[in-house]
């Protein structure tokens, strides 16, 4: 397989890439390989890749020799739903993203964190849709930040809201949804201080 050129870094694409993305880039392969631009071991090789691809700029590296559509348009939306899943792994979005208006998140016997706290949200409202299972879900909170719990149902698992401090007038709504089966729902607020250990 010929070296994929990798593209020159640009903002955002250490930011972590969702099932959508991942897709999107597979379809622009397919589309390649259809073109005859590469041939299907390279197809098979960069398809491997692309499901693989944890941040934007490894599936820029993966188009960057290719026409079409620039990388830079792969750069994170506020408005593509944002999907985590996992079934007995961990899936972690934290550190700098762009919040989308709808989120969602699954685990079979896994664990998700969603963290909010170094997250860029343009957004009065987001909407938040938790399926635990027989995992863990940990949402993390900045404080100011609303919180609705509204309609979450807890089976043999616990669902539990510690980000119950007095919320900031014009800052995000989160509103949750979902539930556990027999898993554990945690939402709270960043601890004050740093290193400390979650007891959740």
């Amino acid at each position: 397989m010929t070296d994929v050129p990798a593209p020159r870094p640009r903002p955002g694409s250490e930011l972590r890439a969702g099932h959508t993305d991942r897709e999107a880039v597979a379809e622009r392969l397919r589309e390649a390989a259809g073109d005859g631009r590469i041939d299907l071991e390279e197809l098979d090789e960069r398809l491997e890749k692309a499901f693989a691809a944890k941040t934007y700029g490894d599936l820029e590296a993966l188009v960057a020799d290719l026409p079409g559509q620039d990388p830079a348009g792969l750069a994170p939306s506020d408005r593509e739903p944002l999907a985590l899943r996992t079934v007995a792994g961990d899936v972690r979005q934290d550190g700098h993203w762009v919040v989308p208006e709808r989120i969602t998140a699954k685990t079979t016997l896994g664990r998700i964190v969603l963290d909010f706290t170094r997250a860029e949200c343009r957004h009065r409202e987001v909407f938040v849709e938790l399926d635990a299972g027989m995992g863990e879900i940990k949402v993390v909170v900045p404080r100011g930040w609303t919180v609705r719990a509204e309609g979450v149902t807890s089976g043999m698992g616990s669902v539990r809201n510690r980000a119950t401090e007095p919320p900031v007038p014009g800052m995000p709504v989160l509103r949750i949804s979902g539930g556990s089966k027999v898993g554990t729902i945690v939402v709270r607020h960043p601890y004050r201080w740093p290193g400390r250990r979650s007891r959740d």
